[in-house]
């Protein structure tokens, strides 16, 4: 029966890719990180001309292996989709990459930009390693699956620029981690409504948090506390990427800009008590665009 369900679900995937070869690589690369990372696609709009395609091409990679374990119902199919990328990352940095806009566009901006093999297939090697559990076991276990994808993806970002500045790459590195664990504690409601809880099982233990609770969208003071912890997590790598920010380059900056989203939903989620589940942290920041603008305009965080 699992043969049969591969070999039935594998030809409409291939059709996907199929169907997506006659797209401009770099539009459709915009508009899937536009579709589906809203808030990244504007800070990415912020960047510089030079900078953007990369950016554009890096997170829309990312978007197709992240989206991966909520397309597939089996494990087995997803981790044969996540090898299809997996060797198509070797494919690009052979010349010869697949007929898939995202590798294609990858691929040509890989030919004026350096970009770090290594860090493109960790993020592969993080969402295969995720598709066999559920759960995080630790607080540093989440923390480290953070690393592993968004401080990856600012690490390429980087790469694509030219910098080997040390304290960039810390800063960007707490970045990254911040983004990764304010990202699962905003994934909170979508995994209970799945059935799983993505809270760290020490956290949970510490405060007496029955999974049960969580799926029903429970927010009593034990799971606001158990959310709290996670959020303060998040907020130290925040105030220690900011700590470095004078002494990386200027033309960097701008790559900074994901931090006012961040700030703006862990205040939100301060403002909330820290219920995950309270109805304002699921609606979209509008006044976004503006912040962005005028941290940009005055170069300032």
């Amino acid at each position: 029966m699992k043969v049969f369900m591969i070999l039935r679900t594998t030809p409409r995937h291939l059709v996907r890719y199929k169907s997506t070869q006659s797209r401009n690589p770099k539009t459709y690369c915009i508009d899937l990180v536009r579709k589906h990372d809203f808030e990244n696609y504007l800070c990415s709009v912020f960047l510089r001309r030079g900078d953007q395609d990369c950016a554009f091409a890096i997170r829309a990679f990312n978007i197709e292996v992240a989206n991966v374990e909520e397309q597939v119902s089996q494990t087995t199919i997803g981790l044969m989709r996540l090898k299809f990328w997996e060797d198509a990352i070797d494919k690009i940095f052979q010349d010869n990459p697949p007929q898939h806009p995202v590798a294609q566009e990858i691929h040509r901006v890989l030919g004026k930009n350096a970009m770090s093999k290594h860090n493109l297939r960790q993020l592969v090697l993080a969402r295969t390693e995720k598709l066999s559990f559920n759960t995080f076991q630790s607080l540093d276990h989440m923390e480290k699956y953070a690393d592993q994808t968004c401080s990856s993806l600012f690490h390429l970002q980087l790469a694509s620029c030219g910098s080997k500045n040390v304290n960039a790459d810390h800063a960007f590195s707490h970045l990254g981690k911040a983004q990764g664990l304010t990202n699962l504690i905003r994934s909170v409601p979508y995994y209970a409504k799945r059935k799983i809880v993505i809270i760290p099982q020490d956290i949970l233990l510490q405060h007496r948090v029955s999974h049960e609770n969580i799926i029903r969208g429970g927010c009593d003071k034990p799971i606001r506390d158990a959310v709290f912890d996670v959020a303060c997590r998040a907020n130290s790598h925040v105030d220690k990427a900011l700590s470095l920010i004078d002494q990386i380059p200027n033309r960097l900056f701008r790559h900074l800009l994901p931090v006012i989203p961040l700030k703006s939903y862990l205040e939100k989620l301060r403002l909330a008590d820290f219920d995950v589940f309270h109805p304002n942290l699921q609606l979209r920041d509008t006044a976004l665009p503006i912040k962005l603008l005028w941290k940009t305009l005055r170069g300032r965080l």
